[in-house]
C-alpha cells in the first residue's frame, strides 16, 4: 500500500503541474481526491492491513492528500494569474485598435459553412473543408465550430455601412493534434479596413503602430508577402 501511495503522489503531482486550465485541474482533483478517486480507492484497502500497519499508512495517506491539495491550490493560483495576464494583454490590444478607429466585433463560434468557407472563396472539395480538419456539428457539413475568425469579415460587409474598420478576435477550432505549435482550440485576431484610398502602406503602418505600442517604440518589424485566396494583397 505504501508503494501505491507513493506512485499516486508522483503521478498526480506531475499531472497537476501540467494542467493547462482550471477545468483540467478540477478534473484531476476529482480523479485523485474525489469520493470515487484514486486515493479513496487505495484507502478502502486499509482494512487488509494489520492493526500495527494502519496508523503509519493513515498518516502517509493524509500526507499525500495534503500534498495534492497544496499542489492543486498552487497550480490554480498560477493558472488564474496567467488568465488574468492574458485578459489584460487582450484588452490592451483591443484598446490599441479602438484608439486607431477600429470597431471590435465578436461573432458566433458555432458557424455556418457558408460563412466559414464558401463566402471566403474556399470552395467545395477544398482540403480545409475535410472532416479530418474541421469539427462539423451536422451530417451535411453545414454547421461547424469555426476554423477562423474570418467569417466576421463577411458578416461586417453584409451588415455595416462603408467605410469599415473592424477587428475580430476570438477562439477558433481545428482538428489538430496537440504539440508545441498546434492545438484543437486557439485564438486568432484579424482586422479589415474598407475605404477609399486604402493602400498597402495603411496596412503596414497600422501593424507597425500596434507592434510599437505593444512592445516598445524601437521595435523592429519585418513583413513577408504571402497569398490567401480571399484577401489580396495580404
Amino acid at each position: 500500500m505504501k508503494e501505491m501511495l507513493q506512485k499516486l503522489r508522483e503521478a498526480s503531482v506531475a499531472a497537476i503541474l501540467q494542467a493547462d486550465d482550471v477545468t483540467a485541474l478540477e478534473n484531476l482533483r476529482v480523479k485523485y481526491l474525489g469520493k470515487k478517486g484514486e486515493l479513496t480507492a487505495i484507502l478502502k484497502q486499509m482494512g487488509r492491513l494489520s492493526a500495527e500497519e494502519r496508523p503509519a499508512m493513515g498518516q502517509l495517506a493524509n500526507q499525500v492528500r495534503a500534498e495534492l491539495e497544496e499542489a492543486i491550490d498552487q497550480r490554480r493560483e498560477a493558472l488564474n494569474a496567467r488568465m488574468l495576464e492574458m485578459r489584460l494583454k487582450a484588452e490592451t490590444l483591443k484598446d490599441i485598435f479602438v484608439g486607431m478607429g477600429f470597431e471590435i466585433l465578436e461573432g458566433p463560434e458555432i458557424e455556418e459553412a457558408e460563412y466559414n468557407f464558401t463566402k471566403l472563396n474556399t470552395s467545395e472539395g477544398h482540403p480545409a473543408r475535410e472532416w479530418s480538419d474541421t469539427f462539423y456539428l451536422t451530417e451535411d457539413s453545414s454547421i461547424l465550430l469555426r476554423t477562423q475568425t474570418s467569417p466576421m469579415q463577411v458578416r461586417a460587409m453584409e451588415s455595416k455601412p462603408l467605410p469599415i474598420r473592424m477587428v475580430a478576435p476570438g477562439r477558433v477550432y481545428r482538428k489538430d493534434e496537440v504539440d508545441a505549435t498546434h492545438s484543437p482550440m486557439f485564438h486568432q485576431i484579424e482586422g479589415m479596413a474598407i475605404d477609399k484610398g486604402i493602400t498597402m502602406a495603411d496596412l503596414k503602418g497600422t501593424l507597425n503602430e500596434v507592434v510599437r505600442q505593444l512592445y516598445g517604440e524601437h521595435t523592429v518589424t519585418r513583413f513577408r508577402p504571402h497569398h490567401f485566396p480571399f484577401t489580396e494583397p495580404s
